[in-house]
């Protein structure tokens, strides 16, 4: 059993060092610990620092992507170099390293296909008041839209199944944390919350660079992945109020017409008129969007056949070690150190 624990990085050189000495060395029923880090367009020396480290891998791309694209990167480098589980961690240190067992058990016991490190939120000082709420509704609205029981979404503390990891899809530029609880959940795969312990903080957040930019980004995260995975749901949803509203209006006309009233509220017919069209189209987008959203799904399943069968070749590229000289390079991508 091979884990290979991934760690995107920006301008992590002084702290990375921190974070790998937290790392476990060995782990029961775990034969490989192994460790890659994601360069995602650092000018630091992030890169020298890890491998004065004894990082095994490291790959990543020249100019920054963001951490959506950096963790994808990580998973599929992983997946190619053989891990059976992935564990994904922070360069700042933010996560005990020695809670990675606690992520990894529930995988090796076969209970759980991706496990989420929940932090001990309201015991975290330098997690403001505002912060804190709104950690707690994240982290309801994504067990709402997913259907999981997870208790802290936004956290990047997790273990992933290697046939999990081979079905992830990351649509947003933004932050991987929300998306991949929601697709494990509309595909219903078992998603489970551990308590981890966390560190004291080494520096800000570079995700969260202020609350109203991380709110504005996560709202329209969340909406967009929901429009994805549920669209008769999310359009059926907006079409009745509209409809409602339309009806309600109509149904006042017929009362003041048929009581002799109704030539006083025309404005009232046609505006219910304008509503109800409104309604029926948003009715009818959601018939489409559902009929497109059969298509991305067996779009889906070929990609996933597709990767499986890359992942499978170059995995066997790097066992007969041709690419033991190349670690820095990833889908045409070179590294620039």
């Amino acid at each position: 059993m091979k884990l290979i624990i991934q760690i995107p990085c920006l301008n992590e050189a002084q702290t990375l060092a921190i974070a790998l000495a937290d790392l476990p060395k060995s782990i029961p029923g775990i034969d490989t610990i192994e460790v890659l880090i994601i360069d995602d367009g650092s000018r630091d020396e992030t890169v020298s620092v890890a491998r004065q480290n004894g990082v095994q891998h490291v790959v990543g791309f020249r100019q920054n992507q963001g951490l959506a694209k950096a963790f994808m990167l990580g998973i599929e480098s992983c997946l190619e170099r053989g891990a059976d589980i992935i564990v994904n961690t922070d360069a700042d240190n933010q996560y005990n390293g020695a809670d990675i067992e606690k992520l990894v058990r529930p995988i090796l016991e076969g209970r759980a296909d991706l496990v989420i490190g929940a932090r001990p939120i309201e015991n975290i000082e330098h997690f403001s008041p505002v912060k804190k709420l709104l950690q707690r509704l994240g982290s309801s609205v994504v067990r709402i839209v997913s259907g999981t029981t997870v208790t802290d979404a936004p956290s990047g503390f997790r273990a992933i199944s290697r046939e999990v990891a081979l079905t992830l899809n990351v649509f947003s530029a933004y932050t991987y944390t929300l998306e991949t609880i929601i697709q494990a959940g509309q595909k219903n795969l078992t998603v489970v919350s551990v308590p981890i312990r966390v560190n004291g903080d080494l520096r800000p957040s570079r995700l969260v660079r202020s609350i109203t930019s991380y709110v504005q980004r996560s709202i329209v995260t969340m909406c967009r992945i929901f429009i994805v995975y549920k669209p008769l749901r999310f359009f059926l949803t907006v079409s009745v109020a509209p409809l409602v509203s339309g009806a309600a209006i109509a149904g006042r006309f017929l009362y003041y017409y048929f009581t002799g009233n109704g030539s006083g509220h025309v404005q009232s017919l046609i505006f219910a008129a304008v509503l109800l069209i409104v309604g029926f189209l948003i009715f009818l987008l959601a018939i489409i969007a559902d009929l497109l959203s059969v298509n991305r799904r067996l779009l889906e399943d070929l990609q996933q056949r597709e990767r499986r069968r890359a992942i499978a070749e170059k995995s066997a590229r790097f066992e007969l070690g041709s690419l033991g000289r190349t670690e820095r390079e990833h889908a045409g991508t070179v590294h620039p150190h």
